[in-house]
């Protein structure tokens, strides 16, 4: 029994080691090709940052060559410069050495990493248990050329009329306004440049016309026209809502933020910044606010029709101004009525804000 005990336990440890020889080369390549990968990134890093110097270096000889600086500040400009990349360059392939040695002391499982804080985990717990959700973390990109903002615009409208001046318009100059709310996505058109940035993205425009001297507007089949109420009118409001894709070009520098985890980033950190573009979407609401008195009795009434107004709206706008604040301003080049005797076409003019 002894005997069979013996070759028994042999025969496991036996089992044992051959399955961890057999574990070894199915681990060992995985931290083989990260310690690789890492490897060659040492030489990018010595290439970045050299590409950054020569970057820097143009810059102080164009100086130097404009007389905005002497000789003897160019050259220690560039010596500071020189000193920096290459502190860099000390610092980013230490960090990236020490990644190395974790990996050559350690073994990690494929869909593992050594950065703990790479892991991020959501938990629940329910009368003792626990579930939780897991997602790796990524990795922040170095430069980011593509952002985004929150768009935030108000401010006076009113329509121009063929054949008659802004100051004989039937609308309300002060009462009349409009409010555009949307999302934009700004791209850096240029790698090493933030100067010339494309901006898209989509909005929703409420293009608000209050009527004066008690006049309201009255669709006859194809034609809409501009009566008087039979009764006094308190307000009388009309209301285009638009879904539109706006497309600008925006021209003006940026703030360079080199950060300590190894990113840069450009931000708008009151800097002068000017907007050309168009835009074009569609019609997606009408609505006519009237408010009176009849018979004692305050009524309001909301009347949604189509007014023969243009199912598609296209025009143009522009901004300038300071960091996230601008004065905006867009033209409507479709009429606000279609097929109509007497075209007209909404103009707004306000503030416009993005939030990045």
């Amino acid at each position: 029994m002894q005997t069979i005990t013996k070759y028994l336990t042999l025969l496991v440890l036996c089992f044992i080691v051959q399955l961890i020889n057999a574990q070894d080369p199915i681990k060992k390549p995985i931290n083989h090709k990260r310690i690789e990968a890492l490897k060659a990134f040492k030489e990018t890093i010595k290439q970045q940052e050299k590409d950054f110097l020569k970057a820097e270096v143009e810059v102080i000889n164009s100086q130097l060559n404009k007389g905005e600086i002497t000789t003897e500040t160019a050259e220690k400009l560039k010596k500071e410069a020189a000193v920096k990349r290459a502190l860099n360059i000390e610092n980013r392939i230490a960090i990236v050495d020490n990644k190395i040695s974790l990996y050559q002391r350690n073994i990690y499982p494929e869909n593992k990493d050594a950065d703990a804080e790479k892991e991020n985990k959501i938990g629940l717990m329910v009368s003792n248990r626990t579930f939780s959700i897991k997602g790796n973390k990524r990795e922040p990109k170095y430069d980011v050329r593509t952002s985004n903002d929150l768009l935030f615009a108000m401010g006076f409208n009113n329509a121009i009329i063929d054949g008659e001046n802004l100051s004989d318009s039937p609308y309300k100059k002060g009462a009349s306004t409009f409010i555009e709310l949307g999302w934009n996505w700004k791209t850096r058109l240029f790698k090493n440049s933030p100067f010339v940035k494309f901006k898209y993205g989509f909005s929703f425009q409420w293009n608000k016309l209050n009527l004066d001297s008690n006049g309201y507007f009255v669709q006859n089949g194809n034609i809409t026209t501009i009566e008087t109420f039979t009764a006094a009118l308190k307000k009388a409001k009309f209301r285009t809502t638009n879904l539109v894709f706006p497309v600008h070009f925006e021209f003006g520098p940026l703030k360079k933020i080199e950060r300590s985890d190894d990113r840069i980033r450009y931000i708008n950190n009151r800097q002068f910044k000017i907007g050309v573009g168009a835009y074009g979407g569609v019609n997606v609401g009408t609505l006519q606010k009237l408010k009176y008195n009849e018979n004692g009795d305050r009524v309001k009434e909301k009347i949604k029709r189509n007014y023969n107004t243009s199912d598609f709206v296209y025009g143009l706008s522009g901004y300038i101004g300071v960091g996230d604040l601008a004065l905006y301003l867009k033209y409507d080049l479709s009429p606000i009525f279609k097929n109509q005797a007497v075209k007209q076409n909404n103009v707004s003019l306000g503030i416009r804000v993005d939030l990045d």
